[in-house]
């Protein structure tokens, strides 16, 4: 079980990490952008790649912010329900939430796969194989999947979400 918990937070730490390097990606091809326009020039590609990476970067980005208690939460319910039985509500939603985001990634991986089967590419100069991006998100969504189960299980076991150390 502990090993299932190092993993998550292990392949947390490196989508975040890519998500970062993505934001990173987006400034410098804007500043690109800028820079070349300023001349007359142009990549013709910024809104299409910007986008495959905002896209990219929110959903490999959820499972680690899901982890560290950085998602917004509507306390509303939450504070009627009194503290020790408080993690039944989230044991609940953390699992209806993981049972959601699988049929997403279900139906998402569908589309992938046909569009890696049939070599779909964007309608632009790039002509980006859409499989690519598409597999990106698929692999933010599969991270978040296994974050809200390893959750599931640690509130169902200890009755509270996973706790790591370099919080």
């Amino acid at each position: 079980m502990n090993l299932l918990f190092r993993t998550s937070h292990w392949l947390n730490k490196i989508s975040f990490s890519m998500a970062a390097f993505l934001l990173i990606y987006i400034l410098c091809h804007i500043l690109l952008e800028i820079s070349l326009r300023m001349f007359g020039m142009s990549t013709y590609v910024l809104d299409e790649f910007v986008g495959y990476a905002v896209a990219t970067m929110t959903f490999l980005a959820l499972g680690y912010s899901l982890e560290q208690g950085s998602l917004i939460r509507v306390n509303a319910i939450i504070d009627r329900i009194p503290e020790y039985r408080r993690w039944l509500l989230d044991f609940v939603t953390s699992t209806i939430a993981a049972a959601f985001f699988s049929w997403l990634g279900l139906i998402w991986w569908t589309t992938v796969s046909r569009n890696f089967i049939r070599g779909t590419t964007s309608q632009s100069l790039a002509a980006t194989p859409l499989w690519i991006p598409q597999g990106l998100v698929l692999t933010g969504i599969f991270v978040l999947c296994l974050t809200l189960l390893v959750r599931s299980l640690s509130l169902a076991i200890y009755h509270q979400p996973t706790q790591y150390g370099d919080r």
